[in-house]
């Protein structure tokens, strides 16, 4: 039986993950675990994050899950879900900058207070339904259409423009990487667990991916 390990460092929406994961993959045994051992014996590792990224990197240092993450996803497929994903970029600048994991080189920036588009103010966080334009043919994005609509709530993002890992964009007022992908490592700035269709496939098929492209 194949396992995924879902990183628990007290800051992911792990139970809405494990249960999407357990729906689109019967066979597949779940954990929630924040044990390194059982994190480095899974299959699959997935990287969940909510919140503030200072108080998440503080987590995650403090456990250690950056080095395993790092350690991990050498080898096995990792999945960085929403803050999960922007922990694997070099720094964020909010609450003032803030060094990250740092498998990724962007950096990750705030909409900001007068985000506009076609001349209409947008809401800060981006929150809701929006287009994801896949920029990459990867093993991730199987059956699921380009333009396809993912479920986003975010108030910062990592950077589009000039992002060499980019295998998805989304237009909010900026161009922004709604997904990054490198070898082993595929990471996403929506939700796939609140997708409906299209997030329960990209789940379905993280659990099928081997790693790499």
């Amino acid at each position: 039986m194949k396992t995924v390990a879902i990183i628990d460092y007290g800051m992911g929406n792990l139970h809405s993950v494990s249960k999407a994961v357990e729906h689109v993959a019967p066979d597949t045994r779940v954990l929630v675990t924040d044990n390194a051992e059982q994190i480095r014996s899974a299959d699959r590792v997935i990287l969940p994050g909510v919140g503030a990224i200072r108080d998440c990197m503080a987590e995650i240092r403090r456990l250690g899950i950056d080095e395993l993450v790092r350690e991990v996803s050498a080898d096995r497929p990792l999945l960085g879900i929403c803050v999960g994903m922007q922990a694997l970029m070099s720094r964020s600048e909010e609450n003032g900058w803030v060094d990250c994991i740092d498998l990724f080189p962007s950096e990750v920036r705030f909409f900001g207070d007068n985000l506009t588009e076609n001349g209409e103010r947008l809401k800060v966080p981006h929150m809701g339904w929006n287009e994801v334009h896949q920029t990459m043919d990867h093993p991730l994005w199987h059956d699921i259409p380009d333009g396809d609509r993912f479920y986003f709530v975010h108030s910062y993002y990592a950077e589009a423009e000039g992002n060499p890992d980019i295998a998805g964009r989304t237009r909010y007022g900026v161009d922004l990487a709604a997904a990054v992908a490198r070898d082993n490592i595929f990471a996403v700035q929506f939700h796939p667990e609140k997708s409906a269709r299209a997030g329960l496939q990209l789940l379905k098929n993280f659990t099928n991916w081997t790693g790499t492209c």
